[in-house]
């Protein structure tokens, strides 16, 4: 084979915000005179020979490997962006040249660069969040060494609170990849988390670093002290959380306000001491009366420490036997001489070991106990959620400390303790699980009683907690007892035995999934609030009653909205910094409309960050108006495309590739109507039956199946009859006009996919089922989310709805596919180039933690969403949708709003109201759903069976609306 090379030198592409004085390197270009049978040899331009290849500053070369194929961009063990491959296009085959196929090798950018996790702290201690972040968000997640890489800078208009700027890390990514990175300028912190337990070798560095800064911090010294002093939380778990302690006595001297005195719950004695000196008699006399008290149980010893944050891992711990009064007096007695202010001295009960029922004879050798460490994470919504629980198993009359234990999982210890049955180690589970959580939950119940001050700043906040229990049996039943609460020591243990190397079984997937993955979770969102906080969004088009909550949330991420609106009594004109009443309903217009609104946004003043719509009406004009103020929008012209169905639909067809598969595969063969005439050649263009529906419509208002040309004929003419404007029926597109189009009906189960695209790449899908409609309408009836489709199938559907988004030109938004899955493989029923309606946004946000309106937002800002790159389930939901029509006189009476809201504050239930009664009294063959009902559960079925019996209980179900035949999809 006859290969010529050519080195070109190309200018260093820079990263948004990086500014860099590298020099540029090569590309190897490849000619190919004739189809390839093997890669070329390895080669490295002499030019770059042992350059650096400069990228962020770290010096240090990628060397060039030999290809396993051409074609083949993924077979490297590179960082995104290391490595690129390029294939000529019709341009060489039209001078007659050979195929081209180019090696580029450029630096490493650092894709969503504007996101910035930090963590100052040992690696062993962080490792699971380290490498998991190098996964969800790959480059973002920095490992700083020292303090000295770090720097606080004060934050302009926030008087009191600084920036964290990052010039030095380590970066991670996926693979367990890592890079010394110098950055010039400085990385400016989104999330920062510090190492701030005892023996760091930098606290002081550390905590003064995490004080009172601008971006989201996980943790601080303030709130580190709160969870050190054993006494406080022991009180707070067992009063606040339920959570079962250890049988507790405390001496305390000047005991901080959060202490309360008294009995705090049965077991847990506080001892307020007025001074240090003379209290031998009070001391006896409640130490004897806390040995000889049932609380105790059948615990044979006691362990006597000073509880405070000063005091955590400086001391040793003192054993004394149950029986011996005087001996534990006199140890507290001399401990309370070192006692200083807000200190206490504890002697608490030591938890006897919990006697395992061995088969047959019981093992030689010492008793065993089980000491179970939790790592629970706080997700959105502020819900506690346990992501891993490890184990350590030792001898039964000897303490079990971290780390002088191998960590092992939870079945394997109890097993090794000679509890093996499935469903009792299920037991335990769900025990820990429940306390752990409980304990989470206690804590930020605390924190959000306290100050800014209180916390270490306003951006403070305990975003994952360890839980130490030893297991132990109370009233006849295994029973984990919380010892303490930790952060790194319980984190490390779980990276460890994430580290083990073992090979990969079936069925073990969510004990499999990282300790951290929770946490990088809450890292991410956090992030996304800090970069969006005080961003000036201009909004066109305020919606209707479905969309309330845009508002809440604008609210609530400090989102500072401005609002283009026709209507002048829109509930939202006194929720937004300026309301700009314009009429946005003549789209006619929209060339000239987006000009005069541009030059009232340049009139007063407003100095935007970006501009976007999520209402169907207004979505080209806002394309349009972002090109007039130079904002960031997928173009006009795609815009245009994917608003008319049958515009997409044939657009695509004639898109065949490369590259392929090309989304013609997707298309389905459709004519549009405007005259009788167009229907007459429809039906003999379009195979029936077929579907019609409106042009521009929404809500499948109007769509309907047709067997023959009399049904295509008569269902047009009633659309032109009752469908005239706006007026007839506001909000489902009839500003753009009442036409029509007649498409091929296609089997198979129907998809919604919601995509969250930024410069062309997909960063997030979200699939979800639908069931049967009520043909031959098409009005939604119900839905299921995950979706239950086989790993292969979902992909098919991702990447359909992706390449039909690239196929129109949508390359930066929020869109909102559906789709239908036939044997042939998916097929598509429309774009819609905004978020998905209805309860979409909810339901994502509820199952994955991920908001389509903030990853909106933030792309109309021109910043990457900072979302992770595998998100994960939090459940599963299936609902139902309630029509007028057909549930009136249960939606004024069992099923009202009222009560339908109270089930959903109570949990039973989730409720998303998309009308007021009022506005859904229409037609029914024109109708929208009134509200979505869903239920949750760990599995589709059991979800699907809670769902079942809560339509029957508030009668939604019935004979003229078979819930249970809607549902019958998702078995």
């Amino acid at each position: 084979m006859d290969w010529e090379t050519k080195a070109q030198r190309l200018p260093l592409p820079l990263h948004r915000g990086q500014q860099s004085h590298r020099k540029p390197v090569a590309e190897l270009r490849l000619e190919l005179s004739s189809p390839v049978t093997q890669p070329p040899e390895p080669f490295e331009p002499a030019a770059e020979r042992r350059k650096p290849a400069s990228r962020g500053g770290d010096g240090q070369q990628l060397p060039l490997p030999p290809p396993a194929s051409p074609l083949s961009p993924t077979s490297y063990p590179y960082p995104e962006g290391a490595w690129g491959w390029e294939r000529g296009g019709k341009s060489a085959r039209a001078r007659g040249a050979p195929g081209e196929f180019s090696i580029v090798l450029f630096p490493r950018g650092f894709p969503g660069a504007e996101v910035t996790l930090c963590i100052l702290g040992s690696p062993s201690t962080f490792l699971s969040v380290l490498l998991e972040a190098g996964v969800q968000s790959p480059g973002n997640m920095l490992l700083c060494l020292s303090p000295a890489w770090l720097t606080k800078v004060p934050a302009p208009g926030q008087p009191g609170e600084a920036a964290l700027l990052v010039s030095k890390a380590v970066s991670f990514h996926p693979g367990g990849l890592t890079f010394l990175d110098d950055f010039v300028p400085p990385r400016r912190a989104t999330y920062f988390l510090a190492g701030l337990r005892p023996g760091s070798g930098w606290g002081r560095e550390a905590a003064e670093l995490a004080r009172d800064l601008t971006c989201p911090t996980g943790a601080s010294a303030e709130l580190a002290r709160l969870l050190e002093d054993r006494l406080l939380t022991r009180q707070l778990l067992a009063q606040q959380g339920g959570v079962a302690v250890p049988a507790t006595l405390a001496f305390t001297y000047k005991p901080p306000a959060l202490l309360q005195g008294g009995d705090a719950s049965p077991g847990l004695r506080l001892v307020e001491l007025s001074g240090k000196e003379g209290q031998e008699t009070l001391v006896k006399e409640e130490v004897g009366a806390f040995l000889h008290s049932e609380a105790l149980g059948d615990a044979l010893q006691v362990a006597i420490k000073l509880s405070s944050w000063r005091w955590r891992g400086r001391q040793a711990l003192r054993l004394r036997p149950r029986a011996e009064v005087g001996m534990v007096a006199d140890t507290v007695l001399a401990l309370l001489e070192k006692l200083e202010e807000e200190e206490s001295v504890v002697v608490e009960a030591v938890c006897l070991p919990a006697q395992m029922p061995f088969p047959g004879s019981p093992p030689p050798g010492p008793e065993l106990a089980v000491r179970i460490c939790a790592v629970v994470c706080r997700t959105q919504g502020d819900r506690p959620l346990l992501s891993k629980v490890v184990c350590a198993v030792g001898r039964g009359d000897r303490p079990l400390r971290h780390q002088n234990s191998l960590p092992r999982t939870l079945e394997v210890a109890l097993a090794q303790c000679g509890l093996g049955e499935a469903a009792q180690v299920a037991v335990v589970r769900r025990s820990v699980k429940a306390a752990a959580e409980a304990a989470l939950a206690a804590v930020l119940a605390l924190e959000a009683g306290l100050s800014a001050e209180q916390r270490g700043g306003r951006q403070a906040c305990t975003d994952f907690l360890g839980v130490d229990f030893a297991l132990t049996v109370a009233g006849g039943a295994l029973t984990p007892v919380a010892l303490e609460l930790n952060g790194g020591l319980c984190l490390e243990a779980c990276g460890v035995i994430e580290g083990l190397w073992a090979a990969p079984r079936a069925g073990l997937a969510a004990e499999e999934a990282a300790a951290a993955a929770p946490l990088v979770e809450t890292m991410l969102r956090r992030s996304a609030r800090c970069l969006m906080e005080g961003k000036q969004l201009l909004v066109v088009g305020g919606g209707g009653f479905s969309k309330k909550f845009v508002w809440e949330a604008a609210r609530d991420y400090g989102l500072k909205l401005h609002l283009v609106e026709s209507d002048p009594n829109h509930f939202a004109s006194q929720l937004v910094q300026t309301f700009i009443h314009f009429d946005v309903t003549e789209h006619r217009k929209d060339e000239e409309n987006a000009r005069l609104l541009a030059e009232l946004v340049r009139a007063r003043g407003l100095q935007l960050d970006g501009c976007f719509s999520y209402w169907d009406d207004c979505l080209v004009l806002t394309a349009l108006l972002c090109q007039e103020l130079g904002l960031p929008c997928s173009p006009p012209a795609a815009m245009r495309l994917a608003k008319q169905k049958s515009r997409t639909q044939l657009h695509l067809l004639c898109r065949q590739g490369p590259p392929w598969p090309s989304p013609s595969l997707h298309a389905v063969p459709c004519c549009s109507l405007e005259s009788e005439a167009d229907v007459e050649r429809a039906v003999r263009q379009v195979p029936l039956p077929g579907v019609m529906k409106l042009e521009f419509g929404a809500g499948a208002v109007g769509v309907r199946l047709v067997e023959d040309a009399p049904q295509c004929h008569e269902h047009f003419s009633r659309i032109v009859r009752d469908l005239q404007g706006e007026a007839d029926h506001p909000g489902i597109g009839l500003g753009w006009g009442n036409a029509m189009l007649l498409m091929e009906f296609v089997e198979g189960t129907e998809h919604d996919v919601d995509l969250v695209v930024f410069g062309g790449q997909l960063l997030a899908a979200f699939v979800s089922d639908n069931g049967p409609t009520r043909l031959p309408g098409f009005t939604e009836t119900a839905a299921c989310m995950p979706t239950g489709l086989a790993p292969e199938q979902e992909a098919q559907l991702v990447q359909a709805a992706f390449r039909c988004c690239l196929g129109c030109g949508l390359l930066d938004g929020v869109f909102n596919v559906e789709l239908k899955l036939t044997r042939a493989g998916p097929r598509l029923i429309e774009i819609n180039p905004r978020m998905g309606g209805f309860y979409l946004r909810d339901w994502i946000l509820e199952l994955y933690g991920v908001d389509l309106l903030l990853a909106a937002a933030m792309v109309a800002c021109r910043l990457r969403p900072a979302l992770p790159a595998h998100p994960r389930a939090r459940g599963h939901l299936v609902g139902v949708m309630c029509l007028v029509s057909q549930h009136l006189q249960v939606l004024s009476s069992t099923a009202s709003q009222e009560a339908l809201q109270a089930l959903h504050d109570g949990g039973l239930l989730r409720f998303n109201l998309f009308l007021s009664l009022e506005e859904a009294l229409v037609p029914s063959e024109y109708e929208e759903p009134y509200c979505n009902v869903a239920c949750a559960g760990p599995s589709p079925a059991e979800a699907r069976l809670r769902l079942l019996g809560l339509c029957q209980g508030l009668g939604i179900d019935g004979p003229h609306y078979p819930v249970a035949h809607f549902l019958s999809h998702f078995k």
